[in-house]
């Protein structure tokens, strides 16, 4: 069993001996922790956090334990119930709260839950702030309300609604086009949050045939939930059965968005940034940003439209950082993370999807078309287990200097730029491993390079 604190939050697996998982225990340490930062740094009037959750089967267990918490730390909740991870950044400014706690573990396994932090401002929080709700949980630097402070739960299941209405409403989104457009949509909602709130997007958006694929919200998820071909082989075949034009996956916390096309192949998750920031920079210039994991595809894209690209460190709350820097009007990550500032600062497969289909009914081209427009990398990840004497440090310290005389980038881990593909190590904040993403023109030359990669390691 697994427990892993990070400036992301606190994640782990549900059940074992205390301290092997993630315990009702550390819930509510890791919560009241969070409470007692927000009381001391949120300088607004409000006293109210938000709560949401996906649907796994431990979700109302912890829901209970972090409602609780923070109404013994002196704050009112707002519980916004079973929503995804951008419906609650949305709910948080939208209610004027002065935090947010989101309770998934994203991609990870059944077993597995986790909390999500969130400032006032809807954005994860920061790595200093991340740090210190983590050294405040272990010393447990936290004060209970006494009894005539406690706070009061409120329950506000609104917010997926009024999320699909902004999601609408956005200027680059053409329902009446989406609607001519007559198209067949697949969704495969992995039995959480996406189940319930993607099908009502797109009927909002005109689409009147939907295939409903693991949409109902049990928490039992019919395959491993992570949106990445090999778990998707059950859509894959649904498409190829069907009339389908394009196929949609989310997973369980609905902010990354994996496209199938109309032959039942992956159009490939580095793809949706690109293609949606393709679609968006031909109507707003501006600068685009992605982290050092993602594909050299936007970057093309970008420099196409005659526009700037920047490079961030792996994780939304650095890329969001570098996309307020340089007034990105686009960016995300290559796991299908798409942000568009344009609604909020955040990972949302509901805008995507929204962007996805308006850029197919205006091109009226297939996605498998769409596809063939963009540059053509592949992108292989691998990852390399860790031990407990394994000194990730020294190794990327070598790897480094092995590659002194190539591009090197050290914001976050390595990133090494060869002329025509590159390749980057760095440490995984939620895993014990550290992976290893390459990328050139065909797959077997991205593993190529990762394996030496590999191979140079393994000699120091």
């Amino acid at each position: 069993m697994s427990l892993i604190k990070s400036i992301s939050g606190i994640r782990g697996t549900i059940g074992g001996n205390p301290g092997d998982g993630l315990g009702a225990e550390d819930i509510v340490k890791f919560t009241c922790a969070y409470a007692s930062l927000i009381r001391e740094t949120y300088k607004g009037d409000s006293n109210c956090i938000v709560v949401g959750r996906d649907a796994r089967l431990s979700g109302e267990m912890v829901e209970k334990l972090v409602c609780g918490s923070l109404i013994s730390m002196g704050f009112d909740v707002i519980n916004i119930g079973k929503a995804s991870t951008p419906t609650t950044e949305l709910a948080v400014t939208g209610e004027k709260a002065c935090g947010g706690i989101i309770i998934t573990a994203s991609h990870n396994p059944v077993q597995w839950n986790a909390l999500k932090l969130l400032d006032h401002n809807g954005e994860f929080l920061s790595d200093k702030l991340g740090k210190e709700v983590i050294s405040r949980a272990e010393k447990q630097l936290y004060i209970y309300s006494d009894v005539f402070k406690l706070g009061k739960e409120y329950k506000n299941e609104t917010w997926g609604s009024r999320h699909i209405e902004m999601v609408r409403n956005l200027e680059l989104v053409d329902s009446d086009a989406i609607k001519k457009s007559n198209f067949t949509v697949a969704i495969d909602g992995i039995n959480s949050v996406g189940g319930i709130v993607i099908p009502k997007l797109l009927k909002s958006l005109g689409v009147q045939n939907i295939i409903e694929i693991n949409c109902e919200p049990s928490g039992n998820f019919f395959h491993t939930p992570e949106p990445i071909p090999a778990n998707l082989t059950q859509i894959s075949r649904i498409m190829t059965e069907s009339d389908a034009d394009v196929g949609f996956v989310v997973d369980p916390d609905v902010d990354r968005l994996a496209i199938v096309m109309e032959n039942g192949e992956m159009f490939v998750e580095e793809n949706t940034l690109v293609a949606i920031a393709d679609y968006v920079l031909s109507y707003t210039p501006g600068s685009t940003v992605s982290n050092l994991s993602s594909s050299r595809g936007l970057k093309d894209i970008t420099e196409k439209h005659g526009c700037q690209y920047a490079a961030a460190a792996v994780g939304e709350v650095n890329v969001v950082a570098k996309m307020k820097e340089v007034n990105a009007v686009i960016g995300g990550e290559g796991n299908g993370g798409v942000i568009y500032p344009a609604l909020h600062s955040g990972r949302d497969a509901l805008v995507g999807i929204a962007l996805f289909l308006t850029l197919m009914a205006k091109s009226g081209k297939k996605v498998s078309e769409i596809k063939k427009q963009l540059p053509q990398y592949e992108i292989a990840k691998n990852k390399i287990e860790l031990t407990p004497d394994i000194d990730v440090d020294a190794i990327l310290s070598a790897v480094k200097d092995h590659f002194k005389n190539e591009k090197v980038n050290d914001i976050d881990g390595i990133k090494i730029d060869f002329s025509d593909s590159w390749v980057h190590l760095r440490k995984s904040n939620t895993e014990p491993i550290i992976r290893i993403y390459s990328e050139a023109q065909t797959i077997d030359e991205a593993n190529r390079l990762a394996e030496s990669i590999k191979s140079i390691i393994k000699t120091l």
